[in-house]
């Protein structure tokens, strides 16, 4: 007998509310016209992985404690003299979060790592790129409960992409809205 597995509970949230509250806001016709999430990237770029190696593998580590899945070590693709850098050296790390472990990652940001931030404000409601995903920056990646502060060795930022199926960007801030993203009034 296998067990059946529990829904997450923003994707829960989702079947049950918002996919019906997007569904009669904006008049679709067809269940599959409603905007959903579609994955979320989240990417940490090391410039100081060109002179030391440990450094790259301590981002990973700290991301694979984050995601809960291993990221892709990032390469550069050209060689720039002015940084020091040589084509295909590490430079950062990104993974890219789909089905459940996304769902469990946007509840962790918004209910626990986002009130954790200094002088948090609400997120901009500009940061959309016009076809209904949504970028953001952390500059700090200890305020995420998986990270102990002390064995951090260097505070590092990242980049959260959090990509939908929305036409437009009003539809993706009202499906971001449902899942309770604080955004800026």
């Amino acid at each position: 007998m296998s067990e059946a597995k529990a829904l997450p509970r923003l994707k829960q949230k989702y079947r049950e509310a918002v996919h019906g509250e997007l569904k009669s806001q904006f008049d679709y016709a067809n269940d599959l016209q409603v905007p959903r999430l579609e994955k979320i990237v989240i990417n940490m770029g090391i410039g100081e992985g060109v002179a030391d190696r440990k450094k790259v593998e301590a981002a990973t580590n700290e991301l694979t404690k984050i995601a809960g899945q291993k990221p892709v070590v990032t390469r550069a693709k050209k060689s720039v003299a002015t940084f020091k850098l040589r084509e295909g050296m590490a430079i950062g790390c990104k993974v890219t979060l789909r089905h459940d472990r996304m769902y469990e990652f946007l509840d962790r940001l918004v209910t626990i790592a986002l009130p954790r931030v200094r002088d948090f404000r609400g997120l901009s409601a500009r940061s959309f790129d016009g076809r209904g995903n949504y970028a953001m920056g952390l500059r700090e990646q200890i305020v995420f409960p998986e990270i102990n502060y002390d064995e951090v060795d260097e505070i590092r930022g990242m980049d959260i992409v959090i990509c939908t199926t929305a036409k437009t960007d009003d539809e993706a801030r009202e499906l971001l809205r449902g899942f309770n993203v604080p955004f800026q009034s």
